[in-house]
């Protein structure tokens, strides 16, 4: 439950200062202070980098899957090991995106 205090302070015949008329802090919203830019651009380039990784999951994972089922049917002279080289690399995509976008959702709480 919220609980709202309201502090009046009464401005006599004083000139318009901050101190004057403003009540030194004990109103303020924290929730609308902007962010200390001090160290934002760090973090601007971990998500930007983040984004990348999620843009690049599941091609990166099928041409590894491809790559190593290629090798793998060359060697037991096969022709379907690269098909589910393929499949898995793409599901080791998805579930690459799936674990940085919960880190990123439980990041924004």
């Amino acid at each position: 439950m919220c609980r709202v205090t309201l502090n009046y302070q009464y401005i006599e015949a004083a000139p318009l200062t901050p101190s004057a008329w403003c009540n030194e802090g004990e109103m303020v919203d924290e929730s609308n202070k902007k962010p200390s830019r001090k160290n934002s651009g760090l973090k601007d380039y971990v998500r930007a980098e983040q984004l990348v990784m999620l843009a690049l999951a599941i091609p990166s994972g099928c041409v590894v899957g491809l790559l190593i089922g290629s090798w793998l049917d060359s060697h037991f002279h096969q022709h379907w090991i690269g098909l589910v080289g393929i499949i898995l690399g793409a599901v080791g995509g998805f579930v690459q995106i799936f674990t940085v976008a919960a880190r990123y959702m439980k990041d924004k709480r």
